[in-house]
């Protein structure tokens, strides 16, 4: 049976065999579960909480100024929710500096935790242990947080401007995506707490994740409509995807959590590209959501994933077997990240 890599290398063309997947163990930052639906509505201020079955909403609540990214604790009690400030990447004059905690069961704030003196806590990643790991663009730094005694672990040097963060599922090192600000890809070991290594990115990076085995970590080429797909073993990049019908850059990839199917959202362009991971030669199939999509989250059945639209506020509900939006609800002014938990 054909390998990660050896499907990644068929899918640009340079060998003619199939990608299977090893069995996906359970990958903490990629999150679903029937108790219920989080939604971040950045624009509108709020986190929102929804039936996952109806998708009505049942209660809202104020965390901060522009809350951003989430992450759920692995027993599913906490949310954990970085409030960036009142600006964009590059522009954010009034940064923020806290990350909301919030108890699920009760769907309350449980907390805050102050990240001072560093500033515009961003992406956000979570191990099986329950560390937070939280990028801190405009203080260039990667923070290693205990969720528990709320401190400050580490302030790990990413060098870049890091926007988004994948951390390994089994929590041994970090991939921070720099943007333009730096051509590369920052290599965090997390018990070392330091870079151990820059990936050139010619273009710059946008989004990234790791897969649900750990093989594989995508990250997004911040010019060009195509993928970059790193080796963890080598930490290199082993080949690039292009993204089918798009013509512009793409925003953020997110896989499935069996790793059956990769999915990324192209923000300007209101696309969604799905990579079949078990068909490497497969056609990818691509479809329209809702405005400026952002994020994903994926029902525990397999059947549904959610596309988070920054742009008009909705969620798209897509059904994954057939590759189609099939309908979509409102979910506040401008959505971000949501998950299932």
């Amino acid at each position: 049976m054909a390998t990660n890599k050896a499907a990644f290398l068929a899918l640009a063309g340079l060998a003619a065999v199939t990608l299977v997947f090893a069995a996906a163990s359970v990958d903490p930052n990629n999150p679903t579960g029937t108790h219920g639906l989080i939604v971040i509505d950045k624009i509108g201020r709020h986190v929102r909480f929804f039936d996952p079955s109806t998708y009505q909403e049942i209660s809202n609540l104020d965390v901060g100024v522009a809350p951003h990214d989430v992450a759920i604790s692995p027993d599913h009690k906490f949310a954990y929710i970085p409030v960036y400030g009142d600006g964009v990447y590059g522009r954010n004059p009034h940064p923020g500096h806290t990350i909301a905690i919030i108890d699920l069961a009760k769907r309350q704030l449980a907390g805050t935790i102050d990240v001072s003196p560093y500033q515009a806590p961003h992406g956000i990643q979570i191990d099986a242990a329950g560390t937070i790991y939280v990028t801190c663009d405009l203080s260039r730094k990667l923070l290693v947080i205990d969720p528990k005694a709320r401190t400050i672990e580490a302030a790990i040097d990413t060098e870049g401007t890091g926007h988004w963060s994948a951390v390994l599922p089994d929590g041994s090192k970090a991939y921070v995506a720099n943007k333009n600000d730096k051509l590369f890809i920052s290599v965090i070991d997390l018990k070392k707490r330091t870079i151990v290594a820059r990936i050139p990115a010619p273009n710059g990076t946008q989004g990234i994740t790791a897969s649900p085995d750990g093989k594989y970590v995508v990250a997004v080429d911040l010019a060009e409509p195509k993928l970059l797909i790193i080796d963890p073993a080598t930490d290199t990049i082993e080949v690039t995807i292009p993204l089918e019908a798009n013509t512009k850059a793409s925003f953020k990839p997110r896989f499935s959590p069996d790793g059956s199917k990769l999915l990324v959202c192209n923000l300007t362009e209101s696309l969604v590209n799905v990579i079949d991971t078990a068909d490497a030669h497969g056609k990818q199939q691509v479809f329209k959501v809702g405005k400026d999509p952002m994020g994903f989250a994926f029902a525990p059945d397999g059947k549904t994933a959610l596309v988070a639209n920054h742009g008009d506020g909705t969620v798209s509900v897509v059904d994954l077997s057939q590759n189609r939006v099939v309908s979509s609800f409102m979910a506040g002014s401008g959505v971000e990240s949501l998950a299932y938990y």
